[in-house]
C-alpha cells in the first residue's frame, strides 16, 4: 500500500505538475538523506505550495481554501486559542451552527484535531486545507488587526503621564519594565511596529523625530514608505522601550548607541539590530530586521543562469584563493556570502569569519565581531584568525590597505578567503586593490573570482500585466526593435497585496567575473578597470545590465527597474 506522500506525488504526476525525473530525483535524495517526501518536493522547489495544497486536498477529500482572499470576523478567529493556532498552524474561518470550519496546513494532524475538540467539545470540526505560509500570514495579520491601529492603542493614554517619566529615568527598574504586562500602551505600540514590519517584509524600521512630530517609515524592497506615526509626546517612552529591549543605557541620550535583540513571532525567531542616533529634536532610531526565514541559504536559490552558477561553484571548490563580492550597501553581498558559507560548511573544514556586525548567526561557523574601541579591527582580527588553523576565512569588508594585504597573503598561503569591497562593477575591484597598495602580481595570483551584485524588485504576480515599452526606456537600455518585438515585457499595475507599488519581493542579479589566465596576464601589465572590462567582455562577461534584461525578458521584473538599478552603465 502506498504511503500518503506517494499518493500525493501520484496526484501531482497525473496533473502534470511533477515529472517522473523530478520525483525519482527526490526519492533518491530521500533514500540518502532521509526526510518526508512532500517536504523534499517543496524544499527543492519542484512543486509550489499552492499545487501541493490542491493535490493534498483532493487525496484527503478536504476542500482547499485561499486565506489571503478571506475576511473572517475576529470572534470566529478567537474560537481557536492563539497558542493552539500558532502551534498547529490552523485558523477558524467560518461557523455554521455546530460546525466549525478550520483551515489547516496539515489536516492529517490527529493531535491538533484532538486538542481542538477538547477546547470545543460540542463543536463538529470540519478541516479545510491551506498552505503553512498562508496560515502563518493570516494569523499574523489577524493579530495586528486585533491589536488595533496606533490611534486605537493611544486613545486612552494620558500623554502627560508619559512625559513626566522622563524626569525620573534614573529611577526606572529595568527588570520590572522588562517583565511588565504587555497591556502597556507603549509596549503594545512598539510590538505593533515590529509585527507590521515583519508582515510587510520590511528590512528596516525608521523612527525619526522632528520639531513637532514623529515620522515612522518602513523600508520594503529597498524603498522607504511612510506609515501612521505615533504622537510626538510618546517619543521618549518609545525610545526607552526599544533601548530596554536592546539592553542599552536608557539614561544616555547624548551619544549614539548600538544594540540588538531577538523576538519570536509565529514560531520563528527574528533578530533586530538597533542604532540610536541623537539629533537636534531627539533620538532617531533605526531597527534593521534580520529575518532568517527570508534568507536564501543555498547557491541554487540565488537564481543564477547555469553558466554563471558553474563559474561560482568552480571558484568555491578551489582549495585556496580569494573571492570578492562588490556593490553598494544593501545590495545583498553578505547574504550571498552566507549562501556560499552554507554550501562550504561541512565537518571537515574550519570556517572563521570576522564581521561588522555579525548579521546572521550560523551553526558550525566561528564568527567574530569587530570591536574597534578595544583594538579588534578587521586587520588585527584577521591576523589572529590565521593562527587558528582556518581552511576558509570570511572578512566582512576590506576597508583599508592593511586588511587587503593580509587577506591577499592569506589567499596565497592556502586559505580560501571571501570578502566584500565597495566598487560599482567587478573589474573595478581589481583596480581598487592595486590602488590600496597591493602589488599587481599578488592580485593576479590570489584572485579567483569577482562578483558585482544588485537587488531588483520583482513584479507583483497578483497585478502583473503586459505593456508597451516607452521609446525613451528602450533607447536608454540600448534595446533593438527586434528585442522589443520578440519579447513580452511586464509591469505591476499596483494592488492591495503590493501596497499599490506594483512590486513584491526582490531578486539578485550578479555580474560574475572569473579570473582566467588571459586576465591574470593583463593584470600584470595594466590594471585599469576599462582595459580589464574590455577583455572580460570578449571572454563572455555578462554585465549587470544584461543580467537584469534577462530577468525582464523572463517576466520577473520591469525594464524601468533594470534601468534604475543598472544606472548609467554602458
Amino acid at each position: 500500500m502506498k504511503s500518503f506522500g506517494e499518493r500525493i506525488a501520484d496526484a501531482l504526476l497525473a496533473d502534470g505538475l511533477l515529472t517522473e525525473e523530478q520525483l525519482n530525483e527526490a526519492l533518491d535524495f530521500q533514500k540518502k538523506q532521509g526526510g518526508r517526501l512532500l517536504k523534499l518536493l517543496l524544499e527543492k522547489q519542484l512543486v509550489t505550495e499552492q499545487d501541493m495544497m490542491v493535490s493534498m486536498g483532493r487525496c484527503l477529500g478536504a476542500h482547499p481554501v485561499t486565506l489571503a482572499k478571506m475576511r473572517v470576523p475576529q470572534e470566529v478567529i478567537d474560537l481557536i486559542p492563539k497558542d493552539l493556532g500558532q502551534t498547529y498552524k490552523m485558523v477558524a474561518v467560518a461557523r455554521l451552527g455546530r460546525k466549525l470550519f478550520v483551515a489547516m496546513a496539515d489536516p492529517l494532524n490527529v493531535l491538533a484535531l484532538d486538542d481542538l475538540r477538547r477546547v470545543r467539545p460540542t463543536t463538529q470540526i470540519i478541516p479545510l486545507i491551506s498552505t503553512e505560509k498562508a496560515v502563518t500570514d493570516f494569523l499574523n495579520n489577524a493579530q495586528t488587526q486585533a491589536a488595533g491601529g496606533i490611534d486605537a492603542i493611544l486613545k486612552d493614554v494620558d500623554v502627560s503621564d508619559v512625559e513626566l517619566a522622563k524626569d525620573k529615568q534614573d529611577e526606572i527598574n529595568l527588570d520590572q519594565l522588562v517583565d511588565s504586562s504587555e497591556e502597556g500602551p507603549v509596549i503594545k505600540l512598539v510590538n505593533l511596529m515590529l509585527v507590521q514590519a515583519i508582515k510587510d517584509r520590511a528590512s528596516d524600521i525608521h523612527i525619526e523625530p522632528f520639531e513637532k512630530q514623529l515620522r515612522l517609515r518602513y523600508r520594503v524592497d529597498g524603498m522607504l514608505y511612510d506609515s501612521t506615526a505615533p504622537p510626538k509626546g510618546l517619543q521618549s517612552a518609545i525610545a526607552s522601550r526599544i533601548k530596554i529591549m536592546a539592553n542599552l543605557d536608557i539614561a544616555e541620550r547624548r551619544l549614539p548607541q548600538d544594540g540588538r535583540f531577538r523576538i519570536k513571532l509565529a514560531g520563528r525567531e527574528v533578530d533586530l539590530r538597533v542604532s540610536v542616533l541623537p539629533t537636534v529634536h531627539g533620538e532617531k532610531i533605526v531597527m534593521r530586521v534580520l529575518d532568517k526565514g527570508t534568507l536564501s541559504l543555498n547557491l541554487d536559490g540565488l537564481g543564477l543562469p547555469p553558466d554563471n552558477l558553474e563559474k561560482f561553484k568552480n571558484a568555491i571548490d578551489a582549495p585556496h584563493g580569494m573571492i570578492l563580492m562588490t556593490g553598494p550597501t544593501g545590495s545583498g553581498k553578505t547574504s550571498t556570502l552566507y549562501a556560499v558559507l552554507t554550501q562550504l560548511n561541512t565537518s571537515d573544514v574550519n570556517i572563521v569569519t570576522i564581521e561588522d556586525p555579525v548579521e546572521y548567526q550560523m551553526v558550525g561557523v566561528n564568527q567574530v565581531q569587530v570591536k574597534p574601541e578595544i583594538g579588534l579591527t578587521f586587520a588585527s582580527g584577521l591576523r589572529s584568525i590565521l593562527r587558528q588553523d582556518p581552511d576558509i576565512v570570511m572578512v566582512g569588508e576590506i576597508r583599508d590597505s592593511e586588511t587587503a594585504d593580509i587577506a591577499v597573503k592569506a589567499a596565497l598561503t592556502g586559505h580560501l578567503v571571501l570578502s566584500t569591497l565597495h566598487t560599482n562593477d567587478s573589474p573595478g575591484a581589481i583596480a581598487r586593490l592595486v590602488d590600496m597598495g597591493i602589488e599587481p602580481f599578488l592580485v593576479s595570483s590570489s584572485l579567483l573570482m569577482v562578483c558585482a551584485q544588485r537587488l531588483l524588485r520583482k513584479i507583483c504576480p497578483h497585478c502583473k500585466e503586459a505593456f508597451k515599452v516607452p521609446t525613451d526606456v528602450t533607447s536608454r537600455l540600448g534595446l533593438t526593435n527586434e528585442d522589443v518585438s520578440s519579447n513580452i515585457y511586464y509591469r505591476g499595475r499596483g494592488c492591495s497585496r503590493c501596497k499599490e507599488s506594483g512590486f513584491l519581493g526582490r531578486l539578485a542579479i550578479l555580474e560574475v567575473l572569473s579570473v582566467t589566465n588571459a586576465l591574470r596576464e593583463q593584470i600584470l601589465h595594466d590594471t585599469s578597470s576599462k582595459v580589464i572590462k574590455d577583455l572580460a567582455l570578449k571572454e563572455g562577461l555578462k554585465t549587470l545590465r544584461l543580467a537584469g534584461l534577462e530577468k525582464a525578458k523572463a517576466g520577473l521584473t520591469s525594464l524601468e527597474e533594470v534601468l534604475r538599478v543598472s544606472g548609467s552603465e554602458v
